[in-house]
This record gives C-alpha cells, structure tokens and sequence, in this order.
C-alpha cells in the first residue's frame, strides 16, 4: 500500500506585500536623513564676500572655541594634521584645506594651524564661513 502525503497549497499573502513596500519606503526615507559627515560643532562666523569651493577634495580642519583641533570631525593634534597633509599632498597635490573655525575662537589657535600649513607650503587654503 503507497501512502500519499497530501500537499498543501503554498500561498503568498499579497494582500501585506503593499504594506511591506510602504514600511521599506519609510525606512529608506529615514536613512537618507542622517547626516554620516563628522562635524564639530562651532557658530561659523561670517564675511562680507564668500566664494563657493568644490567639496569633494577637501581636508577639513576644525578649530573649536577652546582651541582644541580636528581633523575631518575627529579629535586630533598639529603632529598629526602635518602627516596627513603631507600623506593627501603626495595623492593629490590639488586637496583643498578647509580651516573652519568657530566666531569664537581666538586668532592664535588658528594661527597654529596656519604656521603648521605655512611650514608645509600648503598653499591650497581655504577658510569655512557662514553660508547666506
């Protein structure tokens, strides 16, 4: 005597896939709203002309009110900073430095890092304001 095992219908509740793309579309939605750019924050401060830069070679050096550096939104040191603009210098010699300093922050801790950019001849400079 063969027994046969009944098989059962496979279905795929369609009713629910419009529901799932609708989650899917949400959460994409949310993801796109985070910001994954390391920032430091600072009040920029501002300038009587401005002229646009283009922002994908760029190293940015962030000067906080307590003088405290960063280099691309982590904490860092003038030692370091001079090692990985002589490491960018050697990839692509035409790398803009951004210095963004906060309104607050005395001239000499930015002065620093300008003497640190001027013993390196790093001559592709560019100061961050705030933008209108």
């Amino acid at each position: 005597m063969k027994l046969r095992r009944e098989r059962k219908k496979f279905i795929v509740p369609m009713n629910s896939m419009s529901d799932v793309a609708f989650l899917l579309l949400v959460f994409i939605m949310l993801l796109s709203l985070i910001n994954y750019r390391r920032e430091v924050k600072i009040d920029y401060p501002e300038a009587a002309a401005a002229k646009r830069t283009s922002a994908e070679k760029n190293l940015e050096i962030w000067v906080d009110k307590a003088g405290a550096v960063y280099l691309d939104g982590l904490p860092s040191d003038l030692g370091a900073i001079e090692i990985a603009i002589t490491d960018i210098y050697q990839d692509a010699p035409d790398t803009r430095v951004h210095v963004i300093a906060d309104r607050d922050t005395s001239f000499r801790d930015v002065n620093r890092v300008l003497q640190t950019l001027q013993l390196l001849q790093y001559r592709v400079v560019s100061f961050v304001v705030k933008d209108e």
